[in-house]
């Protein structure tokens, strides 16, 4: 912006984070390519106003993703709020198998969503630390640009930062498509201009 002559205050950009993220996310979703059927689940810490939240996050096995949920809890119900959401976007499949840690929450989670016909009777479940690994390494990319803010002081700006910068993640991970820096700055315009 000092570039171009603009004087614009942090927290100017920090609102347009908040006002516009909701509405990048929903409109680059209807632009993302399939992902596979072996999903890797996962949860993890954020800290909002000095309280612990939980961020679910699903990679598939080439480590796309495939949704994010932002939760006040870590428990069987936000699991499954987590997994009806990334069942509902159009851009999944329907798992063959989802790898998990050992948290019970979320294997009592994907037993309900198998029993009440959301998830399908052939999806396997497995409990194996060490494929999570492909989750955990995307995490780290993650966090790595929350890292620089100064914190999250509601959970509704905490949601709005995460679902930009989620939706900036896949966009670099090519799942809109094969872009360039440039290609991606063209895309993003051209989707927040369409009505």
């Amino acid at each position: 912006m000092s570039e171009r002559g603009l004087s614009v205050v942090h927290t100017t950009i920090m609102r347009w984070v908040i006002q516009y993220s909701p509405i990048h996310e929903q409109r680059v979703r209807k632009h993302l390519l399939k992902t596979n059927d072996s999903w890797r689940l996962d949860e993890t810490y954020l800290k909002i106003k000095g309280a612990n939240h939980s961020l679910y996050r699903a990679v598939d096995s080439k480590g796309k993703t495939i949704d994010f949920w932002l939760s006040t809890h870590r428990d069987k119900d936000s699991a499954r709020e987590f997994l009806q959401k990334a069942l509902r976007s159009d851009h999944n499949q329907m798992p063959r198998v989802i790898t998990t840690d050992r948290y019970a929450a979320t294997e009592v989670a994907i037993a309900e969503e198998i029993y009440w016909g959301d998830l399908s009777v052939m999806t396997q479940h497995r409990m194996v630390k060490y494929l999570n690994n492909i989750v955990e390494q995307d995490h780290r990319q993650i966090k790595q640009v929350m890292k620089p803010k100064l914190g999250f002081k509601t959970f509704r700006s905490a949601f709005a930062t995460i679902s930009g910068i989620e939706i900036m993640h896949m966009l670099h991970k090519q799942q809109a498509g094969q872009m360039s820096p440039r290609e991606e700055a063209a895309f993003i315009n051209h989707v927040m201009m369409a009505c």
